[in-house]
């Protein structure tokens, strides 16, 4: 298992920067933003100050801000290096855990 040097909390106060940074990009108002995204101001300020926010609702900020695509992408697997890699890639997915 691989750690991360950052908490939970920590990426998502991150994130909803990031969120924010994109929004002042555009000069957008939290207003702006609540209705291109259908996400209300209440949600919209909570996430931008303490980072909370449900998925559906970050992803339709991300989507109004026209970087969906980008999330989209996460959590793919690795392009494979090597022929070997790409052959453990081929190796079918359990549909359960076993441990």
């Amino acid at each position: 298992m691989e750690y991360s040097f950052y908490t939970v909390p920590e990426i998502a106060v991150a994130l909803a920067n990031r969120v924010k940074e994109l929004r002042l990009s555009k000069k957008w108002k939290r207003n702006t933003l609540a209705k291109r995204s259908g996400v209300s101001v209440a949600s919209l300020i909570r996430f931008e100050q303490k980072g909370l926010v449900s998925l559906e609702n970050f992803l339709k900020l991300v989507n109004a801000l026209g970087r969906l695509d980008e999330v989209e992408k996460l959590l793919l697997p690795p392009i494979a290096g090597s022929i070997e890699e790409l052959e453990q890639q081929a190796v079918k997915t359990p549909k359960r855990g076993s441990i």
